[in-house]
Order: structure tokens, then C-alpha cells, then sequence
């Protein structure tokens, strides 16, 4: 028997974990920084637009299940997220034709922070900057998002909130 080889890359869960934790790192220096030059709020500002950007350059590849395809909606984002059980672990906690919920117990930046050292209210900043990009993913894609970053005492990570958009009929 003969192994067939590829040219393209295996990539491990320890790969993608490194690089979300690349991500986070990034996004850590970035507020550190921006927090040093203009203080928190500003900083969480400035790192929550570019995020929510980079969350609607993503959001296009959904837009066809806008304003109103909330199942369909939830089989491709979740199905699109490389190792997401491991990465995420994702509840659907509801998915109807008025809107979708679902709970990410964990998150690779999170737990980079936490790693880290960082303390509840930077974790709690972070999350609020890191996590626009869902809303800039889920509102180009035609929808209203009513998501919630983590906050100091809860467990888990986000918790997505997904309805029809502006134009569902």
C-alpha cells in the first residue's frame, strides 16, 4: 500500500489553537497601547470598530440566508468554524423563525487571556472589543444582532443573538 501525498498543509487543533491565541496576544498589545494613548473606553472603541469590519468582510459569505434563514444561517456559521466543539463549544440554546441563540462555553481568546493573567475587567474590555466582530458579521449578512460579550460572574463566553433583519418579510 502507498501513502499519497499533498501539497496541502495539515492543520492540528494545536494549530488552530496557536493561532487564535496569536490573535489574542494581538488584540491584548493592541489595548494595552491604545489604553496607554486614550484610556479604556477609547481603546475598546477603536478595537471593537476594526473588529466589527473585519466581522463584516466575513458576514458577505452569509448573506444569502439574510434577512430571515435563521436555520440555515446556524448550519453554515456553525458549520464554518474549524474544530468547534473544541474551540467554542457552541449550544444552541434556540434556533425558530424568530431568532437564533447560541452559547459559546468557551473561547480560544478568552482563555488566552486568562493565560495571560489578566484580570476580570481587562477580560471583561477584551471581550467586548473582540466580540464586535460578530455583530459586524451578522448585520451584513442581513440580520439584527443582539449578542452579549462576556461579563464579570458569568460562566462560558458569548452569547449570540441572531433575528431577521430590517427586511425580513
Amino acid at each position: 500500500m502507498t501513502q499519497e501525498t499533498t501539497n496541502e498543509p495539515v492543520v492540528t487543533l494545536d494549530m488552530l489553537k496557536a493561532a487564535f491565541a496569536m490573535r489574542a496576544k494581538a488584540y491584548a498589545h493592541m489595548f494595552d497601547v491604545l489604553r496607554e494613548a486614550y484610556g479604556a473606553d477609547r481603546a475598546v472603541e477603536l478595537i471593537a470598530e476594526s473588529t466589527r469590519r473585519l466581522g463584516k468582510d466575513m458576514g458577505k459569505k452569509f448573506a444569502h440566508l439574510g434577512p430571515d434563514d435563521l436555520p440555515g444561517l446556524k448550519d453554515a456559521f456553525i458549520g464554518g468554524i474549524p474544530c468547534s466543539d473544541q474551540m467554542f463549544a457552541p449550544e444552541i440554546k434556540k434556533c425558530d423563525d424568530e431568532s437564533l441563540e447560541i452559547q459559546f462555553h468557551r473561547c480560544p481568546l478568552k482563555d488566552t487571556w486568562t493565560e495571560q493573567g489578566r484580570n476580570e475587567e481587562d477580560l471583561e474590555l477584551l471581550c467586548k472589543a473582540a466580540g464586535a466582530i460578530d455583530g459586524g458579521l451578522f448585520t451584513e449578512a442581513g440580520f439584527t444582532f443582539k449578542g452579549e460579550t462576556w461579563t464579570k460572574g458569568k460562566t462560558g463566553c458569548c452569547l449570540l443573538r441572531v433575528e431577521p433583519g430590517a427586511n425580513a418579510g
